[in-house]
């Protein structure tokens, strides 16, 4: 007999749930209702890139991430993960993102990631730029370039204007697209939590589509 298990030796955990019914026309004026978003989160990522620099020197001199630190750039990715879900980074729900830093448990896009106890202090100067160089150009071609924060183009943007419009003329939106969305955000987010320094764990190459996280088979007597 086998059942799921977690994969093992991921700490980014992406989770989506597609709602529904959506609206057929809410999609056209999100990019108004998102302003407010936008505004806050353009902040936040300046504090976001300050806490980062003072975090990597904490782990270069001490091996830890402060948590306090931690929780404040998990925080925002998660925010910036509901808005992109919302809008047009997934366009998966018509559920209005909360403006909060903190988990969200109701709201149908969530993330997590593992505190690490210890961090290396070597790979801290070389895996946000030179170990993550082929990811960067694999992330460029899905969102249009490396925005911080934020997805703006490229392949996920595309795919969700398609799915946006098949929304529109038959009232669904279609699953095997949404798993292929949530997928490619699944794999920017991974490799935002490495760049920002919350992981040693280097992402994997590999499209783990679908709304919940990949699992493996393990046997059971």
């Amino acid at each position: 007999m086998t059942t799921p298990a977690p994969t093992p030796g991921l700490p980014v955990r992406v989770t989506a749930r597609l709602d529904a019914p959506l609206s057929r026309w809410l999609w056209l004026v999100k990019w108004i209702l998102v302003i407010p978003h936008v505004v806050v989160l353009f902040f936040l990522w300046i504090a976001f890139t300050l806490v980062g620099l003072i975090a990597f020197f904490a782990i270069l001199f001490t091996a830890r991430y402060p948590r306090p630190l931690f929780d404040f750039n998990l925080g925002v990715l998660r925010w910036s993960w509901r808005v992109s879900f919302y809008s047009y980074g997934a366009l998966a729900t018509d559920r209005y993102p909360p403006f909060s830093l903190r988990e969200e448990p109701d709201y149908p896009a969530r993330l997590d990631v593992a505190y690490p106890e210890r961090l290396s202090r070597g790979l801290v100067l070389v895996k946000w730029w030179l170990l993550a160089i082929p990811h960067y150009i694999v992330v460029g071609f899905f969102v249009g370039g490396w925005h911080a924060g934020w997805w703006g183009g490229g392949l996920v943007a595309v795919l969700t204007v398609i799915a946006a419009v098949i929304l529109l003329f038959t009232e669904r939106y279609p699953r095997d697209l949404f798993d292929l969305i949530v997928g490619l955000n699944r794999w920017v987010l991974r490799l935002a939590a490495y760049t920002s320094l919350m992981t040693d764990v280097y992402p994997p190459f590999r499209l783990d589509m679908g709304g919940d996280e990949p699992s493996v088979l393990r046997k059971t007597p």
